[in-house]
């Protein structure tokens, strides 16, 4: 098969993914129609649950399967006033059951693959074995959960009344952290604590904390690396490329050494980074449940490039010219240069990928990403670079499948969501421009300020990715305002209502431990709008002004606190220390320091509590669609 063979196969699988996320998206057109006999299969899901039906409950399963988050869920749950551990018990029922309905459809993907002999031979076993992979991932995801996420992290906080800093200081003082590269502290982990004696813990390696679901996927590995052994990749030239990629996941995944499993992993990045076709698989990448020893997540899926994405350095090109503005407003030092030229070099290594997934397991049926820059791993990516991934056309199509909320109306008024409706249904190449302004500007500004030992030195007191998430964002955001060449000029209202949506809605992710970076994140930008007076507050009404004056007041906001972020970057101070800032905790939560601010995330969250889960039936989609 040549390549253009190939490219036209995999527009066709492109179109087939498109087609089938459409017709899932189809039960929240069925939910705002009210065309209830069309749900039956949330019927079935309430059924499973064993919870009788509700409007609310309703749309929290609809968001549950389709977009794959059950943060409404558990505000439905909570509404209802179940216990915590009946909620954990629930969430587990509903992640089994929209785990099967998912596995049902990628069965459906490498079956229309095969059955239309689509792409070649070979790649047809990357995607046979990545299935066969995934199931076994997926059923090892509960015992994961079950075990790290709502057994040791609770107790661990239960030990020390929920203070977070006194959890990572016990952890470091009983040397319960993975160690790296040369010996220091990791910033993530592959390994799980266990119950040693009655009171203290051991880390062990998932191969000795989960026996059986880790052989299990080694055993897969193994098929897979077989089947791909009998077959040459005729079209990229990189069959070995995958199956020694395959074979340092075997041996990572068997490793029972703790010491040697950050080793054993950055092989399997660097293997993974040789890939460079349009067909990428994920592996455990990330470590967002995970609070404390950040263990790394059970990822697994297939990536698949847009066919028609083109190769370009607009966007990295633009954040180089604003790093280089914001470095030159701070003082040099030998060590500071050696941190930019760092992330410099990792910046021009850059593998962008855009595209959709096309297969997922584990983890990610707790939630996708929109877009992902990844090794984690700093010495693999001054090696080897990084991948970027941006599902831009998942997101478009998922945004305007999006059901209409009655708190979008109440918070932001109709003025602001008709213009930003308007934009989202009709300027599509305009939409993918904003996008590639802030989200896939946001995981290039991950990459800036950092070097090996950032994250380990930063993170003590455990709230590094408390801060990174705005450091991203905000990079993304930076670039766009220091840009000089005004070709972007006329995103500038969309870029900012954007922002907006984006900071005022992360305040619905409070409670939810996995996505805690988020919803700091979303903090801290509060503090942009209401002190540039964008955003005010009076007596339980948001008011806002997007007028240009207030603009110029935002992106002077943001270049002076982004510079002094930086500082705190190269200086490699507690993040804490910045955090508080802006944000303290309160009981469970952090909560802004500014009154007016927390008095307005108190008041947004409760009612996202009280009428989060309810459709605006004002407002029609029918309005905006031409």
């Amino acid at each position: 098969m040549n390549k253009d063979k190939f490219i036209e196969d995999l527009n066709d699988i492109y179109e087939f993914l498109d087609f089938q996320k459409s017709s899932v998206n189809k039960l929240i057109e069925h939910l705002e129609n009210n065309e209830l006999e069309k749900l039956t299969i949330i019927d079935d899901f309430a059924k499973t649950l064993e919870l009788e039906m509700s409007e609310d409950l309703r749309l929290a399963l609809v968001t549950r399967v389709v977009n794959l988050r059950d943060d409404s869920l558990v505000q439905v749950l909570k509404k209802r006033e179940f216990s915590e551990d009946k909620i954990i018990e629930l969430q587990e029922k509903a992640y089994c059951f929209v785990r099967d309905f998912w596995h049902e459809k990628h069965k459906g993907t490498v079956d229309y693959i095969k059955h239309n002999n689509l792409l070649t031979p070979f790649y047809q076993a990357v995607f046979e074995g990545v299935y066969n992979v995934g199931l076994k991932m997926s059923s090892w995801q509960s015992s994961w959960t079950a075990h790290i996420i709502n057994g040791i992290n609770k107790e661990l906080l239960n030990m020390f009344d929920g203070d977070d800093a006194k959890v990572m200081e016990y952890l470091e003082k009983h040397h319960l952290f993975d160690l790296g590269h040369n010996n220091i502290l990791a910033d993530r982990s592959y390994s799980a604590l266990v119950k040693h004696n009655a009171d203290e813990y051991k880390s062990k390696a998932y191969i000795e904390a989960f026996k059986v679901q880790t052989t299990a996927v080694i055993d897969e590995l193994e098929d897979f690396e077989e089947a791909l052994i009998e077959i040459e990749d005729e079209v990229f030239g990189q069959k070995w490329d995958y199956i020694l990629y395959i074979q340092s996941l075997i041996k990572a995944f068997s490793e029972n050494k703790t010491h040697l499993l950050v080793e054993k992993w950055a092989d399997v990045d660097r293997a993974w980074m040789k890939i460079k076709t349009p067909i990428q698989i994920g592996h455990p990448l990330e470590y967002y449940e995970d609070h404390f020893r950040k263990a790394v997540a059970l990822e697994w899926d297939i990536r698949l490039t847009n066919p028609e994405f083109a190769q370009n350095d607009n966007r990295v090109n633009k954040i180089k010219s604003a790093f280089a503005k914001v470095f030159d407003n701070i003082e040099k030092t030998k060590e500071y240069q050696a941190i930019y030229d760092f992330s410099l070099k990792s910046l021009d290594k850059v593998q962008l990928y855009i595209g959709r997934p096309a297969l997922f397991f584990g983890a990610e049926f707790n939630g996708l990403f929109s877009a992902q820059v990844v090794p984690n791993d700093e010495i693999v990516s001054k090696e080897e670079g990084k991948k970027i991934f941006a599902f831009s056309d998942e997101i478009l199509q998922s945004s305007r499948a999006k059901p209409f909320l009655k708190l979008s109306r109440e918070i932001f008024g109709q003025e602001l969501l008709t213009e930003d409706r308007t934009f989202l249904f009709n300027e599509t190449k305009a939409w993918h421009q904003v996008y590639d302004i802030t989200t896939i500007g946001h995981e290039f500004g991950h990459i800036l300020w950092c070097d090996e030992e950032t994250e380990t030195l930063m993170n003590k007191t455990g709230n590094f990715k408390n801060i990174e998430e705005f450091k991203a964002t905000t990079g993304g955001l930076v670039s766009f305002f220091l840009d000089e060449t005004n070709d972007e000029k006329d995103l500038e209202k969309q870029v900012l209502i954007d922002t907006i949506k984006r900071a005022v809605g992360l305040i619905g992710w409070m409670e939810v431990d996995e996505v805690q970076p988020y919803y700091c994140e979303g903090l801290i930008h509060l503090n942009a709008l209401f002190d540039s007076k964008i955003l005010d507050w009076d007596e339980e009404k948001l008011l806002i002004d997007i007028s240009d004056n207030k603009y110029e007041e935002l992106k002077k906001w943001y270049i002076v606190n982004y510079t002094a972020l930086a500082k705190h970057y190269l200086d490699k101070k507690d993040a804490t220390e910045y955090l508080n800032q802006f944000a303290v905790k309160e009981d469970k939560y952090f909560m802004p320091v500014n009154s007016k601010i927390n008095s307005f995330v108190k008041h947004y969250f409760k009612r996202y509590q009280e009428i989060g889960q309810e459709l605006d039936t004002e407002d029609k989609k029918e309005t905006y669609k031409k």
